[in-house]
C-alpha cells in the first residue's frame, strides 16, 4: 500500500551501538507504535525493512536512511513521531517521506564526516590537511574480513578542510575539526582510513581517539564539494501530487481515514 523513507541518529552513548543493535531496537518500535508492517514471505517472516549504507559501530550519525514497507496508508510525520517515541534515546527518528522516486540507495553517494581532534592544534590540522589534499595518491591498509586490504584513501576525499572548535562545546586544551565528503566507493573508504592518510602523509596523530560524526548524505555536487538532501526528490513528487495521492487520506494507528 505504501512505503515511508526515514531518517535516523546515532547520539552520543549509542553511536556505539551495532546496524544489529539498531535493528532490534527499531522492530521493537515498529511493534509498539503498530505499525501496519508489511512481511516477509516463507517459514520466517520479516517486517520489510531496507536499510541504506548505515553508519560504521563506533561513529556517531545524523543522516542514517532506512525504507519500511506498509499494508495501510500513514500520514508520514505522525508514524514518525510514534516511531520516535518507542525509540531509545539517542536513536532518533528525524525525518519522514512517503517513497515517490525509486534509486535511494543509488542517491546516496557521499557522506559528509565531522572529526574532532582533541589535543590538536589548528595549526597542526592544516598543515596535515595541505600535506594530504597535495598528494594524487595516498595508499593506507586496512584489515577486512578478506584479510589486509591496501587502497587509495586520497581518491575518495571530495572536500577536507581543518577549523577550530565551536565555542560553546566544551574542550580542555587544544582541538581541531576536521570537515571531509566522502564518495561512496567500493572498497569503502572510511573516516578512519583518512586519518591513517593524514598520519601517512603528515605525521599527524591525535593523542586520544577522533570523535567521529557523519552530518549528512545523498547526492554529490562535485563542483562545489556538497552533500544533497536524498529524501528531497520524494518530497517534490509528494507536492507535486494530487491531494488524495499524496497522503491526505491517510489514518493514525486505531482512527479513520
Amino acid at each position: 500500500m505504501q512505503r515511508i523513507r526515514l531518517r535516523y541518529t546515532k547520539r552520543g552513548r549509542l553511536r556505539f551501538t551495532s546496524h544489529r543493535d539498531f535493528q532490534r531496537a527499531f522492530e521493537r518500535a515498529l511493534r509498539r507504535a503498530e505499525v501496519p508492517m508489511a512481511y516477509s514471505a516463507g517459514f520466517s517472516p520479516h517486517p520489510k525493512v531496507s536499510y541504506a549504507n548505515a553508519a560504521p559501530t563506533g561513529t556517531g550519525s545524523e543522516a542514517d536512511y532506512l525504507e519500511i514497507a506498509l499494508t495501510e496508508v500513514r500520514d508520514p510525520e505522525t508514524l514518525r513521531q510514534l516511531l520516535d517515541e518507542s525509540m531509545p534515546p539517542g536513536l532518533d527518528i528525524i525525518d519522514a517521506v512517503e517513497a515517490r522516486t525509486s534509486g535511494l540507495a543509488d542517491r546516496l553517494q557521499a557522506s559528509v564526516w565531522e572529526l574532532r581532534l582533541d589535543g590538536v592544534t589548528l595549526d597542526e590540522a592544516e598543515r596535515a590537511v595541505a600535506a594530504f589534499l597535495a598528494e594524487e595518491t595516498v595508499e593506507v591498509e586496512r584489515r577486512t574480513k578478506n584479510g589486509l586490504r591496501t587502497f587509495d584513501a586520497r581518491a575518495a576525499v571530495a572536500r577536507l578542510e581543518a577549523s577550530a572548535a565551536p565555542a560553546d562545546r566544551p574542550q580542555v586544551g587544544a582541538c581541531a575539526i576536521l570537515r571531509l565528503v566522502v564518495r561512496h566507493a567500493t572498497p569503502a573508504v572510511r573516516p578512519d582510513d583518512v586519518l591513517s592518510g593524514l598520519r601517512a602523509t603528515a605525521d599527524l596523530a591525535p593523542p586520544v581517539p577522533a570523535a567521529v560524526t557523519r552530518l549528512a548524505q545523498g547526492l554529490l555536487d562535485e563542483e562545489s564539494g556538497t552533500v544533497t538532501d536524498p529524501l528531497a526528490p520524494d518530497r517534490e513528487a509528494v507536492m507535486a501530487a494530487p491531494p488524495t495521492a499524496a497522503g491526505l487520506t491517510a489514518t493514525a494507528p486505531g482512527g479513520s481515514a
